[in-house]
């Protein structure tokens, strides 16, 4: 009988600690370390614990570790425990991150109830890091209520979270038309609440007013089978005053609420599951076709062919692709 992962017990009790570990082990590529994660992951999901999800992306400046701050303390000072997981974008030349989220929410960092981990988006798409998912479990596990996932910021490539999450919420600033139109398309589709910060002082009438533009556009969207009434829908918040943030809170209550009792949330958990599945499939065989020594010179060969024009992309590929089919 295998011997059951020191991390196991310390996690389903709320170690802090260990869960900082367990996340490290999850992020690690190295062979050992996968297979030990492989392990306590699914002795952990055993458990059948769930939080509720919520991610979270923003466009830059719109103060997203702000509201964090304040949305979490609001929750732990109501008893719950909340998780952030938040994803740094990484330098294209050096791979670095600056991850200072912790920096930034100090005052729920130091918050006995409440658990911070920044993570290096690295060079995965989507907004969120390569084991965003497994973090997420791992805190599930840990029995936190709420798991924030803090994305990277607005992109095209940002809707990859819904994978992830079961809320998800567009954080924006008061603005005009024009940045209306900024907001792509793709994230308004999966946008469940959209929160206009700042809604104080001089800029609490602009936010207003960008709340009612906002709640047109989504009118325009295609209604999704697992909205009720009413949703999505866009709110004011402020932040800095704290104010709207329990009126989000009892939204997105209300709609985890809704899709539980409708089926919608087992369905699109089971649907993530196998999204996610396929996503782990594609990537183990790149690692394969990376690890194979003639592969690897194969792939090099053909890729000096098209650098120096003799190739054409498309066809070298086909005739990689080609040479990895079994005899």
């Amino acid at each position: 009988m295998t011997a059951r992962d020191p991390l196991h017990d310390a996690i389903l009790t709320g170690d802090r600690r260990a869960l900082a570990r367990a996340i490290t082990l999850v992020e690690s590529t190295r062979p050992d370390h996968r297979e030990r994660a492989a392990a306590l992951l699914d002795a952990l999901q055993a458990e059948g614990r769930q939080a509720l999800r919520i991610g979270l992306s923003g466009t830059p400046g719109v103060g997203k570790s702000t509201f964090i701050e304040a949305f979490g303390t609001m929750l732990t000072a109501e008893g719950r425990r909340v998780a952030v997981l938040a994803v740094d974008p990484s330098s294209a030349r050096t791979g670095g991150s600056i991850l200072g989220d912790k920096t930034r929410m100090d005052r729920l960092a130091r918050d006995p109830r409440a658990f911070i981990r920044p993570s290096p988006a690295a060079s995965h798409l989507g907004g969120v890091a390569r084991r965003s998912r497994e973090a997420v479990a791992l805190c599930e596990a840990a029995g936190f209520d709420v798991v924030l996932i803090e994305t990277v910021g607005v992109g095209q490539s940002e809707t990859l979270v819904a994978q992830i999450a079961d809320l998800f919420v567009l954080l924006l600033a008061p603005a005009g038309g024009d940045e209306l139109q900024g907001v792509k398309r793709g994230i308004m589709e999966i946008a469940d609440l959209i929160l206009v910060n700042k809604a104080d002082g001089d800029l609490k009438a602009t936010a207003r007013r960008t709340v009612a533009d906002y709640a047109g556009a989504l009118r325009l969207l295609r209604k999704r089978p697992g909205d009720p009434d009413g949703f999505p829908k866009a709110l004011p918040v402020s932040a800095l005053e704290a104010s709207g943030l329990e009126r989000a809170w009892e939204e997105m209550q209300a709609l985890a609420g809704w899709r539980r009792e409708t089926g919608h949330w087992d369905r699109t958990r089971a649907d993530q599951a196998a999204h996610w599945f396929g996503e782990e499939v594609r990537a183990g065989l790149l690692a394969r076709l990376t690890e194979d020594a003639a592969a690897r010179a194969r792939m090099a060969a053909l890729a000096a062919e098209v650098a120096s024009g003799a190739r054409d992309a498309r066809g070298a590929a086909a005739e990689m692709l080609e040479s990895l089919r079994p005899a």
